[in-house]
């Protein structure tokens, strides 16, 4: 439990570092004031920059965090597939891409409509990656659904690009959509979307004990009682809640899912009913630092987190490929 209350005490440091870091530079006596007693601070533009910018930012990367790293732990969980990530795999792709159609074709700007089109597009890739991968091959192996989930990402992320430079204003205002970035969304934002992350939890809960038959065999779950169908579709839906959460929150951010998961299990082991808590304290702390590096490597400007992440994530996944190879070597 050691690595558990590194990650929760990782965790704390990231959100004081997202509450103090940015372009003006705030100690951390001057952010207890701002979140306390704003008036009483000598310049005023210190309780903005805390209140107004930091605050809601902060609390967005730990809602997308958590979510995306929940999300890694139940897809790794279903699939068997210790790389599987729903950046990886296209669904948050999926759901981005949803996202800009509705923007484009039917106009819709508010947060519950754009949640609604990230879940149905998080729904349609996820279906359309596995059965892609079954057409692929006679079984829908780890590597893959990895590739066809690269292959969907690829081609989704291109979709999305044209449909956004068909209008340079929604370009501009949504980029986002394209790179993932916890800016643009206030806290009513993260407030509102928050019941659909508490539900797609909740559902991934319940799939604690039976993701732990999983792993041992379809066979052994079956005799232990648990229905896969069930299992497969509760997994389902949890993945859909919280990749669209995530997604219609902070854009497509890849790679969260999968380091969540992995720094999880390598503090507390295999158990589902602690992967999972872990799993979302890991991935909303990575979030969190990935995006106070962004502030701070570009100033007066700032790279946006889903940049940040894919640099941080993709040296990590080539480690963590070249480990299990050596392993089964």
């Amino acid at each position: 439990m050691r690595g558990a209350a590194l990650l929760g005490l990782g965790l704390a440091l990231a959100v004081a570092l997202s509450l103090a870091l940015g372009a003006r530079g705030t100690d951390l006596g001057t952010v207890l004031t701002a979140l306390t007693d704003p008036g009483a601070l000598a310049d005023p533009a210190d309780a903005v920059a805390v209140r107004d910018l930091r605050v809601p930012r902060t609390v967005i990367g730990l809602v997308v965090g958590a979510a995306l790293g929940l999300a890694g732990v139940v897809m790794q969980g279903v699939t068997r597939n210790p790389v599987a990530d729903p950046g990886l795999l296209g669904v948050t792709a999926g759901a981005s891409f949803a996202v800009v159609l509705g923007i484009a074709l039917a106009g819709e700007t508010g947060v519950i409509g754009l949640a609604v089109w990230a879940l149905a597009g998080a729904l349609v890739t996820s279906l359309g990656v596995g059965a892609l991968a079954r057409a692929a091959g006679d079984r829908a192996t780890p590597a893959l659904l990895v590739v066809v989930g690269f292959a969907v990402t690829a081609g989704l992320g291109t979709l999305t690009t044209l449909v956004l430079l068909g209008d340079p204003a929604a370009l501009d205002r949504y980029r986002f959509w394209t790179v993932g970035s916890l800016t643009g969304r206030d806290l009513d934002a993260a407030l509102t979307l928050l019941p659909l992350a508490l539900v797609g939890i909740v559902v991934a809960a319940l799939l604690a004990r039976p993701l732990d038959a999983l792993a041992l065999g379809d066979d052994v779950a079956r005799g232990l009682g648990f229905r896969l169908g069930a299992v497969r579709g509760g997994s389902l839906v949890a993945i859909v809640l919280l990749s669209g959460t995530a997604t219609a929150l902070a854009g497509p951010l890849v790679f969260v899912g999968l380091l969540g998961a992995h720094a999880a299990r390598a503090a507390v082991g295999g158990h589902h009913g602690l992967l999972m808590p872990v799993a979302a304290v890991a991935g909303a702390a990575f979030v969190l630092v990935a995006d106070v590096i962004g502030r701070l490597v570009a100033p007066p400007g700032e790279l946006e987190v889903g940049i940040v992440v894919a640099a941080l994530g993709a040296p990590l996944l080539i480690a963590l490929v070249r480990a299990r190879r050596a392993v089964a070597a």
